[in-house]
């Protein structure tokens, strides 16, 4: 009787003390589960808070859509680094083809020696060009009107059929090369916000002010009247915006080009905001 009942104490007390581990265990997988939550709660508000110091985005990328049409391909990046200045960056592009605007150069151009060479020109460029961009309203970094110091680093890659008569007949030589040009200039333009995240820039005007340096050649055997007929030619031709010298001889004719160079820019850009 008696071992029976201290049996029946002992279980009962065993009963108990796992009552209160369960219970303490309950107690800690409480509180871990609250500590949790806690901490989740409190990275969501800092990220929420970093968000806000943060403030909104700082860049813009951005293509010139004016430039299409004339076969040229330009993508700009502008970033915020101060309440109403940006840096940004372009790069142009354009494939070899007909000179662009040579319909409007024929038509105040008074020469038709000039006109038929314009015609067998092939020109492509690529070229880079950094500016610092200041924002001259209230609104800041990329809104309403701006001036912007500039430069231009370009390459131009032409090639033509030049042509000459020797002796009232029409001859071609084939002439073919590159000529590099760095300048400077300033861009007025204008942008604004259209939604939360696109863009308008407007290029008003941006001339430019530089040198060339360049050589376009080709090869070919000339006879003493083939090199006068190409020397005439070449002394009726007055190549807009720069300078050139040029060499001929009976292995050929070269075209030298040193000298200024004058270029202006525009174009009208979409832009997306990130």
């Amino acid at each position: 009787m008696h071992i029976y009942c201290f049996k029946n104490a002992f279980q009962q007390l065993n009963a108990i003390k796992m009552k209160k581990i369960n219970l303490l265990f309950l107690l800690v997988w409480i509180s871990f589960a609250v500590s949790a939550q806690q901490v989740i709660t409190v990275n969501d508000q800092m990220v929420e808070e970093e968000k806000k110091t943060k403030g909104p985005s700082k860049n813009i990328i951005k293509i010139n859509l004016a430039a299409i049409a004339f076969k040229n391909y330009t993508v700009q990046y502008e970033r915020k680094i101060a309440r109403k200045m940006t840096l940004a960056a372009s790069f142009r592009y354009m494939p070899t083809g007909s000179i662009p605007f040579k319909n409007i150069i024929n038509q105040y151009n008074d020469d038709p020696e000039l006109e038929r060479q314009l015609d067998n020109l092939q020109i492509g460029n690529r070229s880079f060009m950094p500016e610092w961009r200041f924002y001259v309203g209230k609104k800041g970094a990329f809104r309403g009107f701006y001036f912007a110091p500039y430069a231009s680093i370009a390459r131009y890659e032409t090639s033509l059929l030049f042509e000459y008569e020797d002796r009232g007949v029409t001859e071609t030589i084939p002439m073919s090369g590159t000529v590099n040009t760095l300048s400077g200039g300033l861009l007025l333009g204008a942008q604004w916000k259209l939604s939360k995240a696109v863009y308008l820039d407007w290029w008003i005007i941006g001339p430019s002010y530089g040198k060339a340096d360049g050589t376009i050649s080709g090869q070919k055997t000339l006879s003493p009247e083939d090199q006068q007929a190409i020397r005439g030619e070449l002394d009726g031709l007055d190549f807009p915006l720069t300078d050139f010298t040029y060499d001929v001889n009976n292995n050929g004719a070269s075209v030298f080009f040193k000298g200024p160079w004058a270029g202006v820019r525009g174009g009208l850009c979409i832009g997306i905001r990130f």
